[in-house]
């Protein structure tokens, strides 16, 4: 059977709702990194059959896909020569755990810079990359990195699996807005 394109609006999300998916992403982010700095370096820098072979490589390209679609793409940043300063930067390529708290921490603030001033006409403004083909505004592209984050830690869960090693919670009921510190009592 065909498959039908996404039907859109003007925006997929609000930004109080961009602020919230964001808030679940560097909340769980941050557990798979704490997870895997209480593992050993020969364990989380070891060839794996997995998109980036290692978990420690895995974990610096969630952070440079955060940063492309949000410090540069849905900034309109997107120039040949702009693209390619970045992805020449050999601080998005950390070796060592020190590199990668830096560039983690760049990264995020790269990311609350934009979602604090993230507005619903901004959200619903067109956005082009040359390695991705179609039409999407910046809310698709917030959504494509969530997605994209989402699919390497599943790679990240097998690979501990494998390890027999639990990975931290990372269920948005369990860990986003209705964690057990938010949700309403109920009344006695």
């Amino acid at each position: 059977m065909p498959t039908r394109p996404i039907s859109r609006g003007p925006e997929l999300l609000t930004p109080a709702q961009a602020r919230r998916v964001y808030a679940y992403n560097e909340e769980v982010f941050g557990r798979f990194v704490r997870r895997l700095r209480g593992r050993s370096w020969r364990s989380v820098r070891r060839k794996r059959e997995i998109g980036h072979q290692s978990l420690f490589d895995t974990l610096v390209h969630i952070l440079n896909v955060h940063e492309v679609w949000v410090g540069y793409i849905l900034r309109g940043r997107t120039s040949d020569e702009e693209l390619q300063r970045l992805f020449d930067d050999p601080a998005r390529h950390p070796s060592d755990w020190k590199g990668f708290r830096a560039y983690n921490d760049r990264v995020w603030v790269t990311v609350h810079d934009y979602l604090s001033k993230a507005t619903p006409r901004g959200l619903s403004q067109p956005v082009k990359v040359f390695w991705m083909p179609g039409r999407y505004v910046a809310s698709d592209g917030l959504l494509q990195a969530t997605f994209e984050q989402a699919h390497h830690l599943g790679e990240i869960i097998g690979a501990l699996w494998q390890d027999d090693v639990e990975p931290p919670e990372m269920t948005w009921v369990g860990v986003g807005p209705c964690t057990p510190s938010t949700r309403p009592r109920r009344g006695r």
